[in-house]
């Protein structure tokens, strides 16, 4: 009796202290732990079964398969739920998805996307159904968040029971393996969220290594140009700004937009963001017409207002996109069709860069900390903040624009039959044809005078800078040759994929290697990529 009392003793604490910061359950690790632990994978799968037995607007699908066998969740809430299949093209609403822990040592998004998911369901707010359907995946790194240590991330502020670490079961960075998708995750992204889901919206959750500021709270646009840049510009210019309001003024969470210092000692230079590579993920989704957001987390805030913080864009976001649906959904409708439009006959003018610079957006204003230089024991310097606070206003670097453009064709000739090519061609979404006979086609070929691996590995590859020029030349190329149109709404990714000097491309990422050098002699063989620059009467089956 003594026992069941006490018991019963505990069972009442814990429920009073825990709804006592909190709403009706359940509750995360984070919250349970009062912000000093977070979630394993298990933990993770038991707030979702949860979730379930709450509520009949959810269900839980399956993007992939993590290397160590781990099947990666992803909630689907809806009312009504969508078909298994995708959202029917009437249903009317936007596809928002919500991305956690794709660096599993960055982990309030795994928390906060969880909290988002509970709250959502049990406020049933007509507005937030009517308008959207909700994709979340948690925990998308795995593997990494199964090596929870507090000696992961020592200078985080926190959770102090640990976080996991950067990469994959394969040592990938998956956030650098968007145009490669070389790993199961991505490749279950890819194929399992972007090209069945097709969400208008994409945030991607991540902690910062940068500057020092106050706000708990950064995030940005996807800035690479060769994506539409009207959808850079309604971002830049509109949706970025709004939510960033709705989060101060509704939300009460300071922010400011995602960068660093071009010098903490010198923060007049300005802030910059620095990657504007496809292999970003949020940088990705550009170039497939889609609005994709950055979050990062300021890393020295403690953890609590990281959660909190990341939470409360969730809800931001989701205020302007139901205020704005009919906006997001023509202007990406629109895009949609110009690109199809230019890829049925290409404009001379029409390009797309191969070399970027970047230069200012405006000014933002940064609430930072003046810093100081110090040396460690090893010789190296470090920067120190200091106490003392600052807000300066400072020029955004963020507009990334070609210094160098190459003609967007009007097909591209995959001369050879590399099933690993045409593989991930077709995990990113892209529609391939076969030639029906054989035909004599005038084409750009790239005829190679240099090819330079870099010195040092970068995620398992010496990366390749090829040089060369373009030359006209007929060839016949025999039936059954790949062909891959640029009148589809993904070609802005399949120039970016299949162009030769593309700096994040399939050259890059060492996939024609075994084409460009000789058996026996010197020099170098053509690329087996051609080019059909003016319209031609194809005559193509699918693939």
């Amino acid at each position: 009796m003594k026992a069941l009392f006490k018991s019963l003793f505990l069972l009442i604490f814990v429920t009073v202290a825990v709804e006592g910061f909190c709403g009706p359950g359940p509750f995360t690790v984070a919250e349970r732990s009062d912000y000093t632990s977070t979630s394993s994978y298990r933990d993770v799968i038991s707030f979702i079964d949860e979730l379930k037995a709450l509520s009949n607007l959810i269900r839980v699908e399956t993007i992939g398969r993590s290397v160590n066998g781990y099947d990666i969740p992803l909630l689907v809430i809806g009312d009504p739920l969508p078909s298994q299949s995708c959202l029917e093209e009437t249903d009317g609403r936007i596809v928002v998805y919500i991305q956690a822990n794709i660096h599993a040592d960055e982990v309030e998004g795994k928390e906060a996307s969880l909290m988002f998911a509970r709250d959502i369901l049990q406020k049933d707010d007509p507005a937030v159904f009517k308008n959207l359907v909700i994709l979340i995946c948690p925990v998308f790194n795995i593997d990494g968040n199964e090596k929870i240590s507090p000696l992961h991330r020592t200078y985080q502020n926190g959770p102090v029971n640990g976080v996991g670490i950067r990469y994959n079961g394969q040592s990938l960075d998956l956030n650098r393996d968007a145009m490669k998708a070389e790993s199961p995750e991505i490749r279950g992204l890819l194929t399992n969220v972007f090209n069945k889901w097709d969400p208008e919206v994409l945030m991607d959750c991540h902690t910062t290594n940068g500057s020092y500021h106050v706000e708990p709270v950064t995030f940005t646009w996807m800035p690479n140009p060769n994506g539409d840049t009207s959808l850079i510009s309604y971002m830049r210019r509109k949706m970025m700004p709004s939510i960033s309001k709705t989060l101060l003024e509704k939300y009460k969470t300071e922010n400011c937009f995602y960068g660093e210092f071009v010098d903490m000692l010198k923060p007049g230079l300005g802030w910059i963001y620095e990657a504007s590579h496809p292999r970003y993920l949020t940088n990705y989704y550009g170039l497939r017409n889609r609005l994709g957001i950055l979050n990062e987390n300021y890393v020295y805030a403690d953890f609590r207002s990281r959660v909190q913080g990341c939470y409360n864009l969730m809800w931001s976001l989701v205020d302007y996109v139901i205020l704005n649906k009919s906006e997001i959904k023509n202007l990406i409708t629109e895009s949609d069709r110009k690109t199809i439009m230019r890829g049925l006959d290409p404009a001379p003018g029409d390009s797309a860069g191969i070399e970027f610079d970047v230069r200012t957006a405006g000014d933002v204003t940064i609430r930072t900390y003046e810093a100081e230089l110090v040396s460690t024991v090893d010789g190296w310097n470090n920067y120190r903040r200091t106490d003392r606070q600052v807000d300066v206003t400072v020029p955004y670097l963020i507009d990334y624009f070609p210094t160098s453009r190459v003609k967007i064709p009007f097909a591209y000739v995959l001369a050879v039959n590399d099933p690993d090519i045409i593989n991930l061609l077709q995990i990113h979404g892209l529609k391939i044809e076969r030639l029906n006979k054989s035909s004599y086609v005038e084409v750009e070929k790239f005829e190679v005078v240099g090819l330079k691996a870099s010195s040092r590995l970068n995620q398992g590859h010496y990366t390749n800078t090829i040089k060369g020029s373009f030359k006209k030349e007929t060839i016949e190329f025999p039936e059954g040759t790949i062909i891959v149109r640029t009148s589809q709404p993904l070609a802005n990714l399949a120039v970016y994929l299949l162009e030769p000097q593309s700096n994040d491309g399939l050259v890059v990422w060492n996939f024609f290697d075994r084409y460009l050098v000789p058996q026996w002699g010197s020099g170098y063989n053509d690329l087996p990529i051609y080019k059909i620059n003016s319209r031609i009467d194809l005559q193509t089956r699918a693939f």
